[in-house]
């Protein structure tokens, strides 16, 4: 007996919209070689940091990689944008941080719902 496996109907998840495309800003942050290998390997989709810089959905990281041992930066770079903020307080994290959840897309524009037509 043979099983032949059919696609199964999901409904369509959109990737995230900005909660303020006005208002979008880009983060510089420093990430250590093993975070930053993990994160462009997307095996690392989030990170955990003092929210210090109000973060946003939608914000703009620029993560560049920093060798702690050298007390340098690399110069190796990636882009991702914040698809999800965890706000501290919540779940174990302390009040003045959060877990910023990664992008390797950009927010879909204001009104968009369907990505499959942008």
């Amino acid at each position: 007996m043979t099983t032949s496996l059919t696609p199964t109907s999901e409904a369509f998840a959109p990737q995230f919209h900005a909660s303020d495309p006005t208002h979008l800003h880009t983060h510089e942050l420093p990430l250590w070689p093993d975070c930053f290998a993990a994160v462009r390997a997307g095996h690392k989709p989030f990170d955990v940091r003092r929210n210090d810089e109000d973060f946003q959905v939608g914000d703009v990281l620029l993560l560049r990689e920093f060798n702690p041992d050298a007390d340098n930066y690399t110069g190796r770079t990636i882009t991702r944008w914040v698809s999800y903020v965890l706000q501290g307080g919540n779940f174990g994290v302390e009040a003045d941080w959060c877990v910023l959840g990664f992008s390797s897309q950009p927010p879909i524009p204001a009104g968009m719902t369907d990505i499959r037509l942008w």
